[in-house]
């Protein structure tokens, strides 16, 4: 069984036991939290679709951990001018672990 949630305006998918890394949660770790925006669950047997999400569907999951991601260098450069900007990016994730698909 599976399930495809939005969180943070991206797409990801949930496996119960599995974890998954989402954009910064402003939750504590170790709490538990719902996601009510399920957009597909699909199991054995069927698939169900949202339209564009499932009614009385939800993932209960819990936060695991939060922690930034690796740096990413942005480098302008412009020949001739001496036009140089150089800017380093780290973005902060949320680790969720998922425990429960419910539909």
């Amino acid at each position: 069984m599976y399930a495809i949630i939005e969180s943070g305006g991206k797409q990801y998918k949930a496996v119960p036991g599995g974890t998954i890394e989402v954009d910064r949660l402003h939750v504590d770790e170790g709490t538990e939290i719902e996601l009510n925006q399920v957009l597909l669950v699909s199991d054995e047997t069927d698939v169900k679709i949202g339209t564009p999400t499932i009614e009385g569907a939800l993932v209960k999951a819990t936060v695991l951990e939060h922690f930034k991601g690796q740096k990413i260098i942005v480098f302008k450069y412009k020949p001739r001018i001496r036009y140089r900007r150089k800017i380093g990016h780290r973005q902060k994730y949320t680790r969720i672990q998922i425990d429960e698909i419910t539909v």
